[in-house]
């Protein structure tokens, strides 16, 4: 990822301005079940579950040396938007953002799945918050495919 100079961010020679969609941004998560892991655990370690009062956001703020994982997220989680570089007192991070369709079309599905209180009791209680605040359904369980089909 680089930056431009201009608030904006890129990779490969690409760059698209800090709050917009990234240009290979396509429909769905494109994740396997490890990187659905990982970012559930990014979420729940670093994330924050909430909103602005009109709409739920997850946010995800961190310093510019994890910029890879931003990267990881701009490729793999589309609709989600990147922020940043920001510096305020002497921190320099970017911030991710999920609102919209992909939080609730790609998000509260894998998040409904996935979050569990048992693996961290306070972002669970805050995720469930977000959804009662702002109304959001809880994607139907999925059906099981019985071993060997």
């Amino acid at each position: 990822m680089t930056e431009t100079g201009d608030g904006r961010v890129g990779r490969g020679g690409e760059s698209w301005s800090a709050g917009t969609e990234s240009p290979a941004a396509v429909p769905g998560l494109r994740l396997s079940e490890f990187d659905e892991g990982f970012l559930v655990g990014v979420l729940v370690g670093e994330g924050h579950f909430g909103g602005d009062a009109r709409q739920p956001q997850i946010t995800l703020r961190m310093h510019i040396d994890h910029a890879a994982l931003f990267e990881w997220l701009t490729e793999h989680v589309p609709g989600g938007r990147l922020y940043g570089p920001y510096d305020h007192s002497g921190r320099r991070y970017y911030q991710w953002m999920a609102r919209g369709p992909v939080l609730r079309e790609q998000l509260v599905p894998l998040l409904d799945r996935c979050l569990r209180p048992e693996h961290s009791g306070r972002a669970h209680e805050r995720y469930q918050r977000m959804k009662d605040r702002y109304h959001l359904a809880s994607a139907p369980p999925r059906p099981q495919t019985p071993p060997g089909s």
